[in-house]
């Protein structure tokens, strides 16, 4: 519910062992390696708690010094010292995320389960401190006749926004009301948190015959025998989750019953009741967030949200996704009856499920268009796809460089970490990544930044990439999906954004969920350019490059599956805001029930095509910051896909435009309006024509949105 004076961003670390009381802990001084990169051959577990709550108690202090200042408000005295304060809270934060988002272990759920509600009130006692916001209100109030510049000035506004929306304005009695909301809204989603991951882990689904993977690869049934070595079983194979409802496996599997297996577990998590049930806790945060915005004066959970978003309204997110929902579930119905023809055409006997979809999408895709999964993955192993996909589009586009660094230490084995340098040769920052997935890491991809760049406080950047690519056994390659190419340029246009802000003050680097994915989205285009594909699209054993021919087939077909694609997404964001734009007196809900309601009543019921995430397992907006904003990945792309005309009308993937973009966008960070930033940069409003191009839909189908 709150925004906090420092950066609040994932870093993991591994489990080590308990700090002796006489060790100096060394998260209490900066770190004095290179970029100040955190020590992890020294950080233990043990670390981590009392630094945080140090951290708090030097910021409280810092804070009230600011409060109680016998000096009349100033810029400087104020806004500038609020942003200096709490460094120590803002150095350990983020190993403190790490430990609960990539590498998490039962002491640390439990330092976890301890401090979310201390955290919570920690905000509180900074936003809800009147004496602070009468000073924070005195600069804002004559802000047009102070000499500041632009981001000062957009700083100024930031901060006393922040401070309404966090309750400033509010008398006592409603002050307590909201501490109480914050702290019990904060246990619940850590609560949730370690929930769902051991429900992810419970739910995999345990093989004891190798004659049902018949169809996955032998790298894929290899993997599988390691995970399931690694839980400790023997003679099995182990099919890990996910953070989707479709599961990679579901393409291959060709026994319908273990891919009905595979599906429901998938579909299952944190259903029910049990320790790993997710149910309870879900429907009381929806009520929670509810009630807190009703003291904020807000109607729905979501209209607070979205206030200070790009969106503005919950009406204005629904009336893009609705404009499309006819279009996508129109083709989500084609795309079914095509491959309902081929099951009756090979005799199935059955109608098509679910846990069909994938599979017989490969089949049409074969079918229609000669183009196999299996095959093009042996041309995208994931180390090439990185140096000579991923880091070739960053140095063609804005001249950056990239040099491994084996002197940094890591928080696992497999993390690696690279020096990243501009054109010129001036150091940017260090790039942290993560690849492959674990039994104790959150599942999808994230991008995290263990510091933000900022010249007031002299620090560059260090970010990192997390996906969850299935570790291939020993010996044996990586062998990337389509879909996983796509999130490796995605998740790397966030570290983009990150590494080329050049913003004074670390406020600056918030961004807005609805604008926060366009420079991710964006990246992805360029997985695909000629020159780029080209590059890295070469097979593992061979080095050849991609056949011509089965470069066209993957051009034909790229706006295949674009049907279930689509509506998919728009079921889980449409369900995002079902969630939160209840009232605050709504009773808890049955969660199956309400999902069901909500799906038919946006007309995105489409049975073969369950949502991207079911409530229970839906980690973005229970615990991920993404509550009633999922429709941002929607909303950004059509961003993104305007964004990309411009560049193909301009020359494509030239130095030119890639400086002009990262100048005008992704160098700006926060320190202006996010709509006149796109306006500026493109010369006029966004239009919805490119995305369902891109989608291949019917435009006729739709109504023009944004």
């Amino acid at each position: 519910m709150k925004l906090v004076l420092f950066a609040v961003v994932a870093v993991s670390v591994p489990a080590f062992a308990q700090t002796p009381n006489s060790r100096v802990n060394p998260l209490l001084s900066p770190s004095p390696l290179p970029f100040q990169a955190p020590a992890f051959d020294r950080i233990t577990d043990a670390d981590v708690q009392p630094a945080i709550e140090e951290g708090m108690a030097q910021q409280l202090a810092e804070v009230e010094a600011i409060a109680n200042d016998p000096a009349p408000p100033t810029f400087a005295n104020t806004i500038e010292a609020m942003e200096r304060s709490g460094a120590l809270l803002r150095r350990v934060m983020p190993i403190f995320n790490a430990l609960t988002d990539a590498n998490t272990n039962p002491t640390l759920q439990n330092v976890e389960r301890e401090e979310a509600p201390k955290l919570a009130s920690h905000d509180d006692e900074i936003y809800l401190n009147a004496t602070l916001f009468a000073r924070v209100k005195a600069i804002y109030d004559r802000r047009s006749t102070l000499p500041l510049d632009p981001e000062a000035t957009h700083l100024v506004e930031l901060y006393y926004r922040d401070f309404i929306r966090a309750g400033a304005m509010l008398n006592d009695a409603d002050k307590a009301k909201l501490r109480a909301l914050n702290r019990e809204e904060s246990t619940l989603s850590t609560e949730y948190r370690t929930r769902r991951l051991a429900g992810n882990n419970a739910a995999a689904v345990v093989v004891d015959d190798r004659r049902l993977l018949d169809g996955l690869g032998e790298a894929d049934i290899a993997a599988a025998a390691e995970a399931a070595k690694a839980a400790g079983m023997t003679g099995t194979w182990l099919l890990t989750l996910q953070n989707t409802t479709q599961q990679p496996a579901l393409a291959d599997l060709r026994n319908r019953d273990l891919r009905k297996r595979l599906h429901d577990a998938a579909s299952a998590r944190g259903g029910g009741t049990g320790p790993t049930s997710t149910e309870a806790t879900i429907a009381r945060l929806a009520q929670v967030r509810a009630q807190q915005a009703r003291l904020l004066g807000f109607p729905t959970f979501a209209a607070f949200a979205l206030d200070d978003q790009m969106a503005k309204t919950p009406a204005n997110a629904l009336k893009l996704m609705n404009d499309i929902v006819p279009a996508a579930t129109a083709k989500a119905r084609e795309e079914a009856v095509r491959m309902q023809k081929l099951i009756d055409q090979e005799g199935g006997g059955f109608v098509l499920a679910p846990w069909d979809w994938q599979f017989y999408a490969e089949r049409v895709r074969k079918a229609d268009y000669d183009l196999d999964e299996r095959e093009v993955r042996s041309y995208f192993e994931l180390n090439r796809v990185l140096q000579d996909g991923v880091f070739f589009a960053a140095t063609r586009l804005y001249g950056v460089t990239f040099t491994e660094r084996h002197d940094i230490p890591v928080y696992h084995p497999d993390v690696r970490v690279w020096e990243v340098r501009d054109a010129d040769g001036t150091p940017l920052g260090l790039f942290y990544g993560d690849f492959f997935s674990r039994s104790n890491k959150a599942g999808g991809g994230w991008t995290n930044s263990f510091i933000r760049q900022s010249t007031l406080l002299g620090t560059r950047t260090l970010t990192g990439n997390n996906v969850n690519i299935t570790k291939p056994a020993p010996g044996q390659p990586a062998l990337l999906t389509s879909d996983e190419v796509r999130t490796m340029f995605h998740e790397f246009g966030h570290a983009l954004h990150a590494l080329f802000s050049t913003v004074r003050y670390p406020r600056s680097n918030a961004i807005v969920r609805d604008f926060v994915e366009f420079p991710s989205q964006l990246n992805e285009h360029w997985a695909f350019d000629p020159a780029v594909f080209a590059n890295y699209a070469r097979h593992y054993q061979t080095g050849a490059p991609m056949p011509q021919a089965l470069v066209e087939k993957i051009r034909k077909a790229r706006t295949f599956n674009q049907g279930f694609a689509t509506t998919e997404n728009l079921a889980a964001s449409l369900l995002d805001l079902a969630w939160h734009t209840r009232p605050a007196d709504a009773p808890p809900q049955n969660v199956s029930a309400f999902e069901a309601d909500a799906l038919k009543r946006f007309h995105v019921d489409v049975p073969q095509v369950p949502p991207r995430y079911h409530s229970p397992y839906f980690s973005h907006i229970w615990s991920n910051g993404y509550s009633a904003r999922y429709y941002s990945y929607l909303w950004t792309e059509v961003l993104d896909d305007d964004a990309y005309d411009w560049f193909m009308e301009h020359g494509g993937m030239t130095r030119a435009n890639g400086d002009r973009y990262r100048t005008m966008i992704l160098s700006r960070a926060g320190q202006q309006d996010f709509a006149d930033m796109y306006r500026a940069f493109r010369g006029r409003d966004p239009q919805a024509g490119s995305l369902l191009r891109e989608r291949g839909l019917d435009a006729t189908k739709s109504t023009k949105t944004k």
